[in-house]
């Protein structure tokens, strides 16, 4: 401890010097913070320290960390302070000054910088985190290895903190009075909210909004509701907008707020910020990758002029000193088993440890020698019988050995030896959910392994389930004499094949006779045994090991360490592989010398147990890992009399780790004292493959001292050595490792491609040609040849010799003096825009960021993922279970911050998980391909999250940019002279089509009601079914006609309304609707008809009907006693005004009064009905329908799908608007066939009512919509057995047409097709019918035609309004489908909606319509004469001699002719759907249409019930309904983000999750997106989370 002003801390009483170090620990795990740190040491101290005049104690700190030694002021670690937990903050493999100095100083430039970034909001239920103990599953971590998870002494040095503490953040909390939150959901606001109404107020009026329009409607369903069910549909008002006025002016009075929502709302507020973030100057972007024009052309980047080059010359291979010939070496490693074993029987050979630390254990030379002997005896002649023997020479085995059971694992290694079986040591499963279990399952089953060796203690402890039986291993128990053998099959969840478990334990094991001996043969190339090891990607492989590999290693070993018989070494390391095998279970029985094996748990529990053996047993060599250096540093107070001169090598096995020279450093400085020489310390590096790579020889005393390298980070990215000169924030400090092996030879190859030798100064692959490597992996002969057996090239591609080299996985180079420099991993590569860089890099600048009170333990995983033809950079960290999300947020924009400062480079994502759910390795460490796994499969469940796609993704296709000035008539020239043809198709012409006497002889629909009801009084024409498919109301033709009679009476005599007056019809599905609508014609009134209220949800459907009401100035409601008291109940009166009703009449005790006479309207021309219906983008529209059109439209269908008197067809579709309606109550009166009515809403209470009731009444002929289909589909899917026991059978059905005004659902008729058809469904029934607001069918597929056919067009080409066919199963290729075949009297024509002009067949265009049963225009409060002529009654600009009047759709298709004959016997013409024009984004000059974005949003991730999108000031704004946990809600940002950009090429702006049912959906089963739009903007969607990607 520095001391104190006043004197040293040794002159401190010894509690008050426990107490100091007690804080110590607590501030440097977090538990308190700097400042509660510095008031209770000030206190503590206060009473040792002489005042000095008017400075505050507190003030007279120590500067903490200014020495060397970053630990040097930590806690104690007897177990008394460590409180048996691991208290670390941050890895020790990353632990630099330099480095966080340079992370601090990069920081603080940008301090000047007030970045406004929006932080995200979160439904509080999201974050509000139980305790500690209830969320965080208890740590079975044990930081190791690559383990993220070191302590580090948390304060950086006092200088920085102050300037931190000074400098202006740099994200400022600002937004004030923005932050109008509602109650559920929080706001957390970063940023500038001075002037924030002004800006969006420019920004809205400046924004276009794609003028052309449909009529309006703003539709909603209730967005509170938050149960999971989606509640019933409802059609909802516009607040304030004008119905039927044009929607660009319309929007454009109330741009400046925001349709209606005030501009302090806090999502506009946050939007603003974002886009001002988003609209700072960027780093100049890399040059474009890719122009995408009509087809996308991939560019290779440009390099970067100024980036660095290799300048060296070529490298020439580095070898060692030769192998010396030591003449007592043994043949084999067995060998020198047996010469000890008989010859030294007493030498001690490995020591085991209790949980203490204590010795527990000695195993001797002898005891190892019988023990081994016995164990290969029993395998070879005691397992199976001795015709059928269970093991072979040369058959695999597994060792299953716990960490803290070293003797157990070396007889059962040597045992495997001296039988010639091949020994293969994995981990011990102790969860079935470990990491890689599955891997490990693959690689068991690829060596070929049945047998397993482990201890009673072991096989006892696998994991059992209730019932006490082991679950992954489960069989029955068998015993051959003495032994033990265990038959348990690994179930599946672990992917393990079926093993026998041999326990080894010596008491199970027989004794051999006197005449067998093992056959020990001079070493060769067969397998000895093999070591695992885990790919980047997750795969596990098993490194062979020959034997003379094994026995020339520690041949190289012995020579390299200068070992010699009789030392102690100490081991940390895992025993099992690498270096802790190689040094501590082979070299030493080579050399004779004693391993003291310190395992893993014990240095959990005393840090400092290692040095103390050291010092005890006098140890001459140590086997560490960085963090064992820092734990002791961080212990070693507890001992001031440890020594450690004895020691003359202390192995630092990660040495190659680029960070691990500053422990290295710390630790010499602290122990120096204590007796460590410098030139002990020697770093090596190794890898499976090639097994140790390089070691720095044991130095002699006043030897200089070895290399360093302070190296440029910005020239490793581009893979060259340049020494660091003009940024020191960004060098990277490295330590050698040493010379080459002896007998080795190493060379530096390029990364990728071919093995290219490198230069002098680059970087690139260490590869090593020698005896002492791997020789394959097992089981895999091509991954094999790529690792094992390279020939290195020179530049013109020629080999280099014919040795072959193994590749190391290490990246590095060879410096001056032939020293060995490691600067990285090949798995922790990341390549990103030609640029290399080292995962582990950045997580020590991550680290550097104060992570200590954000990241739990120092765990952070960097990986890099494929989005958009790149890697893109990854970084997940655990959170501190009291880390507030202040700290967090702040945190995650520091990170980003330092890194694009140090490294170059944007992160693509950086999330940070709850405490310990990281998937872990079996030592503890991040498990990182697991990570990645569940970051790629959206099952990380992060509780914080922040993408910037913007600042990272640079290589978008440039915008494309629309070319001026070619008009309609360049356009019709260019096709004509390509030779494509005009889209235009048309139907059958009526005029040829002869009909029966019914149509010349009445006009009217009334008319034939009449005429009807004389001719055929009894026929019945409509049946109304219930819930339970019974008939509950029918009508025949005279019983309809008489009661509209009465109807028509009740409106003279009641209403004393005129003709020409408008009736609103407000009732449910049913034949009482049908005769209130003939009742209001036989009385001249126009009829409305208006879905009736839902009585459980009043305030938000009534107001609906109050619109219609007033904007259709009915004179009259008619409707039924019940919803009479509905319309004026207290209920009602709160959502709307009850007392402006106009008169209400209900029908339903009609009085038998007749009229005089009917009225007959004066021509065909005048109105019939009103048909009001909600568009998708949120517009409420009336359209007005002649008589003659309703006469025309009847006829139509009528011939289309040849209707006739003798048939019967199913409807169960809402009767209230468009086709629904018409097919409802005007057909079956005009065609006299019967209706069988099924009220879509029936099928709620049964699902089975539409189906069954087709079977049952043998139905050829049924309309349905899609809620109706989809209801089917997902309700009775799993059910077909079920309908099947019924007796449903569909083979009656010839057409099963879905009523729609949207883009064919292909996808969800083809699933209805398909489910349905083992109940008689044929494949061709299904198809779909188009229909708009000007025309309401405009294609029906009907009876005879050709079957609808289907296209795969280009997803790209459509962007461009081109239309390109391609095959099935083409990249970015879109199925659509007919919408039916164009009805009788009717023409398409396909029109560019800017010039008007026709289009040629490959484009994509504007559907008008010319046809007889075209409504005659909007029915609106001012008659909006130029919106009316722009939409029933236009003109193409160009081409169109005969002056056609067309109507607008107001939806964009294309017309392909096809090979199939259409009954007037040419060649048909298919009309394809794609989508609404008013629904199109603009995005990047390209037009996507929502549903493309949504069906990809949609496949993503399993919890996505609903997705859509809108573009609010160019961003792309998606919202997805989460129908899983709320804890999935953040995986779907990433996955969101992903599939847009990947398949889309856009960037979302903003990612809102909220609860299943708040999208709003209408009655036709179409989402309500610009109502969503406004909703969201208005805060009213209570989300659970709202991602602003940066």
């Amino acid at each position: 401890m520095a001391e104190p002003a006043g004197g040293g801390a040794c002159s401190l009483p010894r509690e008050i010097r426990e107490q100091l170090a007690e804080l110590e620990l607590e501030l440097s795990e977090g538990d308190i913070t700097q400042k509660g740190y510095e008031k209770k040491r000030a206190k503590l101290l206060a009473p040792y320290i002489p005042q000095t005049h008017g400075v505050d104690p507190a003030l007279q700190k120590e500067p903490r960390n200014q020495t060397p030694a970053p630990a040097a002021t930590s806690a104690p670690s007897s177990s008394k302070y460590h409180r048996a937990r691991s208290g670390g903050a941050r890895d020790e493999r990353y632990r630099s000054d330099i480095h966080t100095e340079a992370v601090q100083a990069a920081l603080a430039k940008h301090k000047e910088q007030k970045m406004a970034l929006p932080m995200p909001t979160k439904r509080r239920s999201t974050f509000v985190q139980s305790p500690a103990d209830a969320c965080t599953p208890p740590d079975t971590s044990s930081a190791s290895e690559d383990e993220g998870s070191l302590r580090r002494q948390a304060a950086l040095s006092a200088a920085l903190h102050q300037s931190l503490q000074n400098a202006e953040s740099w994200i400022n909390r600002s937004v004030q009075g923005s932050s109008t939150s509602s109650s559920a959901s929080s706001t957390l606001s970063h940023g500038e909210g001075k002037g924030t109404s002004g800006t969006l107020a420019d920004v809205f009026a400046s924004t276009r909004i794609e003028n052309f329009s449909v009529p309006p409607d703003v539709t909603a369903t209730t967005s509170s509701s938050s149960s999971s069910a989606r509640p019933a549909t409802i059609d909802l008002p516009p607040s304030g907008i004008v119905k039927g006025t044009h929607k660009g002016s319309n929007r454009s009075s109330l741009m400046d707020t925001a349709d209606g929502v005030p501009v302090s709302s806090r999502v506009s507020t946050k939007i603003q910020q974002l886009l001002n973030t988003l609209k700072r100057p960027k780093r100049p972007p890399l040059k474009e990758f890719f122009v995408d024009d009509f087809e996308e052309i991939v560019e290779v980047p440009q390099p970067d002029p100024n980036q660095p080059k290799p300048e060296g010359r070529q490298m020439t291979p580095v070898k060692g000193e030769p192998l010396g010939v030591v003449c007592n070496w043994p043949p084999a490693l067995e060998a020198a088993l047996k010469r000890w074993g008989t010859t030294q029987a007493k030498c001690p050979c490995l020591t085991a440890l209790d949980v203490t630390g204590k010795p527990v254990y000695t195993l001797t030379y002898g005891k190892l020698w019988s023990r081994s002997l016995k164990l290969a005896y029993t395998l070879l002649n005691k397992l199976g019988t001795k015709n059928e023997p269970v093991l072979k020479p040369g058959d695999r085995v597994a060792l299953v050995y716990p960490n803290n059971d070293p003797v157990m694992f070396m007889v059962a290694f040597y045992g495997c030896l001296l039988a010639e079986v091949i020994p293969v040591p994995i981990e011990v499963p102790l969860t079935r959910k470990d990491a890689g279990g599955q891997q490990i399952g693959f690689l068991l089953g690829s060596c070929g392994i049945t047998l397993a060796l482990t201890t009673e203690v072991c096989l006892k402890g696998l994991p059992k389930t209730q019932n006490g039986e082991i679950v992954q291993f489960k069989d029955e128990y068998r015993f051959f004499q003495q032994i033990q053998v265990l038959r348990l099959p690994l179930i599946s969840a672990l992917g393990w094949p079926r093993l026998k478990w041999v326990v080894t334990d010596s008491k199970y094991l027989s004794k051999s006779p006197k005449d067998w001996q093992p056959n020990i043969s001079t070493a060769g190339t067969e397998p000895a045994y093999i070591e695992y090891k885990t790919s980047k990607e997750g795969s596990v492989m098993g490194v062979t090991v020959s034997r003379i590999a094994m026995l020339s290693h520690c041949q190289a070993l012995s020579q390299a360490c200068n070992y010699s018989e009789g030392e102690t070494i100490v081991n940390v390391l895992d025993f099992k592989k690498d270096a802790g095998l190689w040094h501590g279970m082979l070299t030493n029985v080579m050399n004779k010398l004693h391993t003291l094996s310190v395992p893993y748990s014990v240095m959990k529990t005393c840090p400092l147990s290692w040095v103390q053996r050291v010092h005890t047993h006098k140890a001459k060599v140590a086997l560490v890992k960085c963090r064992d250096l820092h734990w002791a540093m961080m212990a070693h107070r507890d001992q001031r009399d440890v020594s450690l001169s004895s020691l003359r090598m202390l192995i630092v096995t990660d040495g190659a780790n680029p960070w691990s020279v500053s422990s290295c450093d710390a630790f010499l400085s602290l122990f120096q004292s204590h007796g460590l020489k410098p030139e002990a310390i020697c770093p090596c590096a190794t890898s499976p493959e090639a097994m140790t790579v390089a070691i720095r020889r044991p130095g002699v005393p006043g030897a200089p001292l070895p290399g360093r390298a302070i190296l440029s980070m910005n020239g490793l990215s581009y893979g060259v050595i340049r020494v660091n000169t003009e940024d020191k924030n960004s060098a990277l400090t490295v330590q050698d490792v040493g010379h080459v092996m002896p007998g080795g030879m190493m060379c530096i190859v390029k990364p990728d491609g071919s093995p290219q030798l490198c230069k002098t100064d680059e970087i690139g692959e260490i590869c090593v040609s020698s005896k002492t490597g791997g020789m394959m992996y097992y089981g895999l002969a091509g991954v094999t040849k790529n690792t094992f057996e390279v020939i290195p090239v020179n530049s013109a591609g020629s080999p280099v010799g014919d040795l072959p080299f193994v590749r190391s996985g290490l990246l590095g180079f060879v410096g001056p003096g032939s020293l060995v420099f490691v600067v990285g991993k090949m798995d922790g590569l990341l390549t990103v825009s030609g640029r290399r860089h080292n995962a582990d890099d950045i997580v020590a600048t991550g680290l550097a960021v104060e992570s200590i009170k954000t990241v739990y333990r120092g765990r952070i995983a960097v990986f890099s993922v494929s989005v958009f033809y790149d890697e893109r950079i990854v970084v997940v960290a655990e959170q501190r279970p009291d880390a507030s999300e202040e700290d967090s947020f702040q945190w995650m924009s520091r990170v980003l911050q330092a890194i694009d400062s140090i490294h170059q480079v944007g992160v693509y994502c950086l999330a940070l998980v709850p405490a310990n759910t990281l998937p872990k390795t079996p030592l503890g460490g991040i498990h990182i391909s697991q990570t990645k796994q569940h970051f790629l499969e959206g099952s990380l469940h992060p509780c914080n999250i922040l993408m910037c796609p913007h600042t990272c993704v640079t290589n978008l296709p440039k915008p494309r940019q629309k070319q001026p000035g070619v008009g309609p008539a360049s356009v019709m020239v260019g096709n004509l002279v390509a030779g494509k043809r005009i889209a235009q198709a048309a139907g059958r012409d009526l005029g040829q089509i002869e009909d029966n006497d019914l149509v010349r002889k009445h006009q009217f629909l009334t008319e034939v009601l009449q005429w009807r009801a004389q001719a055929t009084p009894d026929h019945m024409l409509f049946l109304l079914l219930n819930a339970k498919g019974t008939p509950v109301c029918t009508a025949t033709c005279l019983q309809l006609h008489k009661r509209a009679e009465r109807i028509a009476s009740v409106l003279y005599d009641k209403g004393h309304l005129n003709a020409g007056d408008n009736v609103v019809l407000l009732y449910p599905p049913g034949i009482e609707l049908i005769a209130a609508f003939y009742g209001c014609l036989y009385a001249g009134c126009i009829p409305v008809t208006v879905r009736p209220p839902h009585a459980q949800n009043l305030t938000a459907t009534l107001p609906t009907v109050r619109m219609i009401v007033d904007v259709s100035k009915a004179a009259c409601i008619l409707t039924t006693q019940t919803l009479m008291r509905l319309l004026k109940s207290r209920e009602a009166a709160a959502a709307v005004d009850v007392k402006t009703w106009p008169t209400i009449t209900d029908t339903d005790d009609l009085p038998r009064k007749r009229l005089p006479q009917l009225y007959k309207p004066p021509t065909p021309e005048m109105l019939a009905y009103l048909d009001f219906s909600v568009s998708t983008t949120g517009m409420l529209t009336g359209v007005k329908m002649s008589h003659a059109a309703v006469n025309a439209l009847c006829r139509a269908i009528k011939l289309q799908c040849e209707l006739y008197s003798s048939r019967q067809i199913a409807i169960c579709l809402d009767p209230y608007c468009g086709l629904g309606f018409t097919l409802w109550c005007l057909c079956s009166v005009y065609s006299g066939h019967q209706s069988i009515l099924i009220p879509p809403m029936e099928l709620e209470s049964n699902l089975f009512l539409w189906l069954s009731t087709v079977s049952q009444y043998k139905i050829r002929d049924t309309f349905c919509s899609y809620s109706v289909m989809e209801l089917c589909t997902k309700g009775l899917g799993n059910q077909v057995e079920m309908l099947k026991a019924r007796g449903i059978n569909l083979s009656c059905v010839r057409t099963c047409v879905v009523v729609a005004e949207e883009r064919p659902r292909i996808s969800l008729t083809q699933s209805f097709s398909k489910l349905f058809k083992d109940i008689g469904l044929s494949s061709r029934a299904v198809s779909t019918t188009f229909g708009s607001r000007v025309n309401v069918a405009i294609c029906l597929q009907g009876t005879s035609g050709p079957d609808p056919t289907t296209v795969y067009v280009d997803l790209k080409s459509l962007r461009h309004d081109r239309v390109r066919l391609v095959e099935r199963g083409a990249p970015q290729s879109l199925l659509l489908s007919e919408s039916g075949k164009i009805l009788p009297g009717v023409k398409v024509i396909i029109v560019n909606p800017e010039t008007k002009g026709p289009v040629g067949d490959s484009h994509l265009g504007e559907i008008w319509v010319n046809s007889p049963h075209t409504a005659s225009g909007y029915y609106t409060i001012y008659d909006n004469e130029s919106l009316q002529a722009d939409h029933f009654n236009t003109r193409l600009s160009f081409g169109d001699a005969a002056q056609t009047l067309w109507a607008r759709t107001g939806y964009l298709g294309f017309v392909r002719r096809t090979e199939l004959t259409a009954a007037s016997g040419d060649r048909h013409d298919a009309l394809y759907v794609v989508g609404a024009l008013d629904e199109t984004l603009e995005l990047r000059g390209l037009r996507y249409h929502p549903i493309d974005i949504e069906t990809s949003v949609s496949r993503t991730h399993r919890s996505i019930a609903e997705c859509a999108v809108f573009t609010w000031t160019n961003l792309l704004v998606v919202v997805v309904e989460l129908c899983g946990c709320e804890q999935e809600a953040l995986d779907l940002v990433p996955l969101v983000t992903n599939v847009v950009l990947e398949e889309h090429y856009l960037i979302v702006g903003v990612v809102v999750v909220v609860d299943p049912g708040v999208i709003p959906i209408n009655s036709r089963g179409e989402k309500q997106r610009m109502h969503l739009r406004d909703s969201f903007l208005a805060d009213q969607l209570d989300p659970i989370y709202v991602a602003y990607n940066m």
